[in-house]
């Protein structure tokens, strides 16, 4: 039987609150929402939904990469916009990083994102060969 192994990113953005970087069951691993943090200065860096968004993805492969993993193995994301109108150029440097094989995707609007930031986004990935 799985069980619940709670990981803490050395390399990633520390979190901003009581939360795990990443959660390993199994052969699935379920990484918090990322946002727009700077991992050295832990500062919320960009102006721009495409820059927030270059930085929240980088982040999130900061910790797939600490787990033995990349972009490649997520299978899951959702996404959390400040406002859809962002939708078109968040999409645009989303397909930089994920792709041909894109991940299932949510993408919603939500009511107000934590310190103000434009992008969240949070992923499921599959560890292979497991």
């Amino acid at each position: 039987m799985a069980k619940k192994e709670c990981f803490i990113s050395k390399k990633g953005p520390a979190g901003k609150g009581p939360y795990s970087s990443a959660v390993v069951y199994g052969d699935l691993v379920f990484v918090s929402g990322q946002g727009p943090v700077d991992p050295t200065t832990g500062e919320f860096v960009g102006e721009t939904i495409e820059e927030q968004t270059r930085r929240t993805i980088q982040n999130l492969q900061i910790i797939l990469e600490e787990l033995g993993l990349s972009l490649t193995d997520v299978v899951k994301t959702t996404v959390f916009l400040k406002d859809l109108d962002h939708f078109s150029r968040m999409n645009a440097v989303y397909a930089e990083y994920f792709g041909p094989n894109y991940p299932a995707r949510t993408t919603v609007q939500a009511g107000r994102l934590p310190f103000d930031i434009l992008v969240e986004i949070e992923a499921v990935a599959a560890r292979p060969g497991e």
